[in-house]
C-alpha cells in the first residue's frame, strides 16, 4: 500500500537519499573529468579510478533504495498552478534521471567486469565487490570494454545535461515562480512565512 508524503514535503528518507545521491553524483563527475581530462600521475589516476568505482556502486545501492522507497511512498503533488504539459515534462525528466542513475553505475560495473586487466574492485579499500557474471570470461573482452566505455562516456554527458535541466528548473520555480517546489526537497528548512515543518519518515 502506497503512503503519501506530508502534503507539501517529501518524506525524510526520500530527502536524505536525494542529497546523498546528489553528493555522490557530484563526486563521480569530478573524478570522471579528472581521470579522463586531467594529466594525473599513474598512481593518482589509479586511486581516482578506485574511488570512482566505490562511489558509483554506492550510488547504485542508494538508487535501488530510493526506487524501492518511491514505490511505496508517493511524492507530494506538484503545484496546482503548474500547467499539465509542464507536469508531464517534469515527470519525464525525473524518469530519465532515475533510469540514467541506475544505468550508469551498471554500465561502469560491466565495463570493469569486461576489462582485460581484470582489476578487482574493493569498495573503499575494504569490501571486495565481485565482477558481473559472464563478462570476465568473454573471448573479446577488449572490444566489449571499448563499447561499454563509449556508452559510459556519452551517458556521463547526458547526465550532466539532465542535471543542469533539473537544477535550472528547481531554481526557476524558487526564484522566478516563487512556489515551494524546491523547498519540498530541502532538508529541515522551514518555508518562508510558515512554521517549521519536519518531514515524515
Amino acid at each position: 500500500m502506497r503512503t503519501v508524503a506530508t502534503p507539501r514535503r517529501y518524506t525524510l528518507v526520500a530527502i536524505v537519499l536525494h542529497w546523498l545521491i546528489a553528493l555522490g553524483i557530484l563526486a563521480l563527475l569530478a573524478l570522471g573529468l579528472a581521470m579522463t581530462r586531467g594529466s594525473l600521475p599513474p598512481m593518482d589516476r589509479f586511486a581516482f579510478y578506485q574511488w570512482h568505482k566505490s562511489i558509483g556502486l554506492t550510488v547504485l545501492v542508494l538508487m535501488v533504495l530510493r526506487v524501492a522507497w518511491r514505490l511505496f511512498h508517493a511524492p507530494p503533488p506538484l503545484p496546482d498552478a503548474m500547467p499539465k504539459a509542464e507536469k508531464r515534462a517534469a515527470a519525464a525528466a525525473h524518469l530519465a534521471l532515475y533510469g540514467l542513475l541506475l544505468a550508469m553505475p551498471l554500465v561502469g560495473w560491466a565495463m570493469v567486469s569486461a576489462s582485460p586487466y581484470n582489476i578487482p574492485t574493493v569498495l573503499y579499500g575494504v569490501i571486495p565487490w565481485p565482477h558481473l557474471p559472464v563478462l570476465p570470461e568473454l573471448p573479446n573482452k577488449a572490444a566489449v570494454e571499448g563499447v561499454l566505455k563509449l556508452v559510459h562516456s556519452y551517458g556521463a554527458w547526458l547526465l550532466i545535461a539532465l542535471l543542469l535541466l533539473h537544477v535550472g528548473a528547481a531554481l526557476r520555480h524558487h526564484l522566478a515562480l516563487r512556489d515551494d517546489t524546491l523547498w519540498r526537497m530541502l532538508p529541515l528548512v522551514p518555508r518562508p512565512g510558515a512554521k517549521p515543518e519536519v518531514p515524515s519518515r
